[in-house]
């Protein structure tokens, strides 16, 4: 977001996850959130960044758009892990059906262990984690979320080639971090086989909707979710080298 990232609110925050994918490299997925990497106090940036789209986002889009709109600290349980802080913006349109946009926006932490990098898209300087630490972090993601989020597949699937040469050391080494240990990673990858038919119908449906229609056409005729299911699969057991030998 041009705002944030121009904004002193934003200084340090590094744009990771989907969103970085699709805006900074042309990824083919459509991310349904904006993810932040922040190493100092979340709940102290997401307090700064609700200042900041209220005071400067809000004011724009009324009076270029005639939106209302609505920015607030997410709540509830799912916004109280200690790793992540969620802003909830909100877009609709007075007295219209079915027009309101709920972008959330998570403010969250991950293990980097390169310095951040920078990409410009017209003239803006955005902070972002580097290449094999936003990969690596989809591979971390299959193994830490309590559920798991079909877009960490998918995202492997698509960007696994900026995997690094030391890629296997230094996801054991954030593994070892989060204190998530080898049975964890045993127990998520047995499922992944175990209910194979569930995950590749769920990162179907993914494919289907939050892929470009012509990336998603492509992936479809070589096999869909199957296709995105065993060549993950292969990725953590052979290139990774994570949870032992692949069982068939």
């Amino acid at each position: 977001m041009r705002l944030v990232a121009t904004s002193p609110a934003g200084q340090g925050l590094c744009l990771i996850g989907g969103f970085r994918y699709r805006f900074l490299d042309g990824g083919v997925r459509r991310s349904l959130d904006v993810d932040y990497h922040w190493a100092g106090d979340l709940g102290e940036k997401q307090a700064q960044l609700i200042q900041l789209f209220r005071r400067r986002l809000v004011p724009e889009v009324r009076r270029r758009f005639g939106h209302e709109e609505q920015v607030d600290a997410a709540t509830g349980p799912d916004a109280e892990s200690p790793s992540v802080r969620v802003i909830n913006v909100a877009f609709w349109r007075e007295g219209t059906g079915h027009s309101r946009i709920e972008i959330p926006v998570d403010v969250t932490r991950i293990v980097c262990l390169d310095p951040a990098i920078v990409r410009t898209v017209d003239g803006v300087v955005y902070p972002t984690a580097s290449d094999a630490d936003m990969v690596e972090g989809k591979v971390v993601a299959l193994f830490t979320r309590n559920v798991m989020q079909y877009r960490d597949l998918v995202d492997l699937f698509l960007f696994a080639n900026r995997l690094a040469l030391d890629s296997p050391q230094r996801v054991r080494k954030k593994l070892a971090a989060l204190e998530v240990d080898d049975a964890s990673v045993s127990r998520r990858l047995d499922d992944l086989v175990k209910h194979r038919t569930h995950h590749v119908r769920v990162a179907d449906e993914l494919v289907a909707s939050q892929l470009d229609p012509e990336a998603g056409a492509s992936l479809r005729a070589a096999g869909g979710g199957a296709a995105v299911l065993d060549a993950v699969l292969e990725i953590l057991h052979e290139r990774l080298k994570l949870g032992g030998e692949r069982r068939p």
